[in-house]
């Protein structure tokens, strides 16, 4: 069975979230995670050679409903994004937002339980009331430190009894109203209660990032690189420097893909068209795509290829 590491033809390998454990017991590896929120930007992170993806909660909010994230994307939005992401390519593990699972301890498990099952290799559950809001911005409101750890302890029990296996991570918001000292405490309560990796969101300087390191030790930590947000611009040196074990970029996709489709958009309105696909040759993301190349990222060649194999003939002649 895969969940037992054995492939059909019975040699082992390593399923997804082992190999993010895996990484995660490497001294040497700093985990650097492209944001996602679609098939298609997943494939792209693929395609270049993501060794993990990150789907963004705002993201998957944006991209599938068309709003803010003000904490209207229920469970069954989120699983069912990061379902799709992380079959795309099973071996690669997805690190997915669960915002505050969603409810109380029962529906907190049942997040944790619908999340092994899509095959999620981690997420993270953060101490914000239920009609949460992005981190970054202000007026976020917490539940009292109890009711995050009960959280965090369902995710654990739900883990426990699926008979399989993600990682935790325990995210706290706590600083902006609590300050430091607070938000600390409530990530070593949570990492008592069975989290794997501790995530301060919303941290301002390099002394607050080191400081953590070394008040959360031996624990993995977590850092969030949101452009404009309210924490420093590390980069994946930076990180390592500093002790942290995972870096995510979540708005990549989003902050690079909104100025090219609103410049497209605007040419088309303005001029009356996109651009002839002679012009910017050579210039990346300067040229129009013709849908064949745009196929072939997400897996043209691949469906051809088993079709034929499988003595199918819609592809003999190509396509």
């Amino acid at each position: 069975m895969a969940g037992d590491g054995l492939s059909t033809n019975g040699t082992t390998h390593l399923t997804a979230v082992q190999k993010l454990r895996k990484m995660l017991a490497d001294p040497d590896k700093v985990i650097a995670c492209p944001g996602v929120y679609d098939g298609f930007t997943a494939r792209i992170a693929l395609q270049e050679g993501a060794d993990v993806l990150y789907m963004t909660g705002a993201g998957t909010t944006m991209s599938r409903l068309g709003m803010a994230d003000m904490g209207i994307a229920t469970l069954n939005d989120m699983k069912t994004n990061a379902e799709m992401l992380a079959n795309l390519d099973p071996s690669v593990p997805l690190i997915a937002d669960a915002d505050t699972g969603y409810g109380g301890a029962i529906m907190v498990g049942r997040t944790v339980t619908q999340y092994i099952r899509a095959g999620v290799a981690g997420l993270h559950l953060e101490d914000q009331v239920v009609t949460k809001r992005c981190g970054h911005l202000k007026g976020k409101q917490l539940v009292s430190q109890e009711e995050y750890v009960g959280r965090i302890r369902a995710a654990n029990m739900a883990r426990q009894a699926s008979h399989g296996d993600i990682v935790i991570i325990a995210r706290t918001d706590a600083l902006q109203s609590l300050g430091y000292d607070a938000a600390i405490s409530r990530l070593q309560a949570a990492v008592a209660a069975g989290a794997d990796v501790a995530f301060l969101e919303g941290l301002t300087s390099r002394a607050q990032a080191d400081a953590l390191i070394r008040d959360l030790a031996p624990t993995p930590c977590f850092y969030n690189n949101v452009a404009g947000g309210v924490s420093p611009d590390f980069s994946v040196q930076d990180c390592r420097e500093i002790g942290y074990k995972i870096v995510i970029f979540p708005a990549l996709a989003m902050e690079f893909v909104y100025p090219a489709v609103r410049r497209a958009v605007r040419m088309l309105l303005d001029e009356g068209r996109v651009g002839a696909p002679e012009e910017g040759m050579g210039k990346e993301g300067e040229r129009r795509y013709s849908p064949r190349e745009l196929f072939e990222v997400c897996g043209l060649g691949e469906c051809m290829e088993f079709d034929i194999k499988a003595g199918g003939t819609a592809y003999a002649n190509g396509a």
